[in-house]
């Protein structure tokens, strides 16, 4: 069975580290994915002596520390901008190991004006690649969010992961309206489901989406990763996330009857 988390995007992106950990141990959370540049302020620039802090604060939790959720994409028709987000999930994978999360999040964030959709799509497989292998030696996960306008498409999304060749980087499969083809996930889930490695959740209560058969296709894949609640803020967060889990657990399958003895 999947596990039942949140990302901080935006539902906790004012809340810092404790608040975040007594809030989500309060309502029966298990994880949680820390976005960068909110209040939590679990970033790069934290002394060896602060990364400790956060690792000890989740080692003495019930939640766990899911992983970082970084903004970095490798799509720019700028090669320096291109290095740098490479240098920057680089340094992400260094706190994430610091910190004790098992997995950095980055992204496609779609195909500039004008440039060659194959080429894009190489060349972002290539940074892939790159950071997939430096994050091997620190044993950090790169889970690739499927986002951005085009490369959000299922296809193209796993064209990108085909020209991967790190064994390192996996998806973030991301609830997309696109993923929904005939009234069925069963397409989309077929080209990426075997690389998926984490979940975002979007509302529940979107009855367009077919929950159902999500956790159906991830229990049947024996997913027992995170899906994580990337939901928007709330005057009253904790009630939103109280009827959010109470949804997330209506979802899930049915454990299959035995038979006769």
């Amino acid at each position: 069975m999947s596990l039942l988390g949140i990302v901080t995007y935006n539902i906790a992106k004012d809340w810092d580290l404790p608040t975040i950990i007594r809030r989500l141990e309060k309502l029966e959370y298990e994880g949680v994915e820390l976005r960068t540049s909110h209040a939590h302020k679990v970033e790069v620039n934290l002394s060896p002596l602060e990364r400790e802090e956060v690792r000890k604060r989740f080692d003495d939790s019930p939640v766990n520390l899911a992983g970082l959720g970084s903004a970095f994409e490798f799509h720019s028709a700028n090669p320096d901008e291109v290095k740098h987000n490479i240098a920057g999930t680089k340094e992400y994978v260094r706190l994430a190991h610091d910190v004790g999360a098992p997995g950095v999040k980055v992204r496609p964030n779609g195909v500039p004006k004008g440039a060659d959709m194959d080429a894009t799509f190489r060349q972002i497989a290539k940074a892939l690649d790159e950071v997939g292998r430096d994050a091997a030696d620190f044993g950090v996960e790169i889970r690739v969010e499927v986002h951005g306008s085009v490369t959000s498409e299922p296809a193209h999304f796993a064209r990108i992961l085909s020209h991967v060749q790190s064994d390192n980087v996996f998806a973030c499969w991301n609830s997309n309206p696109g993923d929904v083809k005939n009234g069925s996930i069963a397409e989309s889930y077929g080209m990426i489901g075997p690389k998926i490695r984490e979940v975002h959740l979007r509302d529940l209560t979107d009855e367009a989406y077919p929950w159902r058969d999500l956790f159906g296709r991830l229990k049947h894949q024996g997913y027992e990763g995170y899906t994580l609640a990337e939901i928007g803020a709330s005057t009253d967060p904790e009630r939103v996330l109280r009827y959010f889990r109470s949804l997330w657990l209506a979802y899930q399958p049915k454990p299959e009857p035995r038979g006769k003895r």
